[in-house]
């Protein structure tokens, strides 16, 4: 038992032993980019904005030397996984995980971010140029609602972000993918009465649209929605969850508030 003991200390890895293997130099070059790692003082900020949580799987795309998946991990207790494409860069960020004992959380893999299956992803976390943002966008967008999305220092064109953190290593911004809400849906309270047809158009998270000639404007934030219009002279609003072509929520006209269901047609 000793003798096992002893050879597991010898095999241990700390950060120094990574560096002596390799250290990568800030601006070398990489697939599509080069590298500069984030400011450490930006990651906790932008793992709080993005809501991370034990319950969560983080996918770092572009992870560099892992710093944002083993953060995600260490200090918020999240599975992570980081894509990254260049093989030195890959046995570097793992040899760190390792030095944290974070093997059983944090995995670092060879991948293109463009091939790479992070659909099962809870939160995705970005450091890449505008353009590869918006060379993702339209994966993103086709991922499950509610997962937030998290970049360093750069947009998605002009899908606005939900919130943004400022520190002094720099800003982050957060989207959520939003329910696909587009269409014609006719709502019904529980017992079948007082329909009201609703047509919607959506651009990212924002709606409006039309009901009974009245305008309708209203967000989404994830699978949730909210939307008012006026129903002749009474403001009326909408509060739901959207789940594929069915939304279920509360509609409320001044006091009244009545539980109903919308199809769409």
């Amino acid at each position: 038992m000793l003798s096992v003991a002893l050879a597991s200390l010898a095999d241990a890895k700390t950060r120094a032993d990574c560096e002596k293997h390799y250290t990568p130099q800030r601006g070398q070059e990489g697939k599509d980019v080069i590298w500069v790692p984030i400011e450490d003082s930006v990651v906790q900020p932008m793992l709080v904005m993005a809501g991370v949580t034990p319950a969560d799987k983080v996918y770092d795309l572009g992870a560099g030397d892992g710093k944002i998946s083993i953060a995600a991990a260490k200090g918020f207790g999240a599975t992570s996984v980081g894509v990254e494409y260049d093989p030195d860069l890959v046995k570097h960020a793992q040899c760190l995980v390792e030095a944290e004992g974070l093997q059983k959380r944090v995995k670092i893999i060879r991948g293109d971010i463009f091939e790479t299956d992070f659909s099962t992803a809870t939160v995705i976390t970005l450091y890449l140029l505008p353009d590869l943002n918006k060379r993702l966008r339209p994966t993103l967008l086709e991922m499950k609602p509610g997962t937030r999305v998290a970049s360093y220092s750069f947009g998605m064109g002009d899908w606005s972000p939900d919130a943004q953190v400022e520190t002094d290593g720099g800003v982050a911004y957060l989207w959520v993918v939003p329910a696909k809400v587009g269409g014609a849906w006719t709502f019904r309270s529980q017992n079948g009465n007082e329909p009201f047809d609703v047509t919607l158009e959506q651009t990212f998270q924002n709606v409006r649209g039309s009901a009974g000639g009245a305008a309708v404007t209203g967000k989404l934030n994830g699978a949730q929605i909210h939307f008012v219009f006026m129903d002749g002279d009474e403001p009326t609003s909408f509060t739901g969850i959207v789940d594929g072509n069915r939304i279920s929520g509360t509609i409320t006209r001044g006091l009244d508030s009545k539980d109903c269901t919308g199809m769409r047609n």
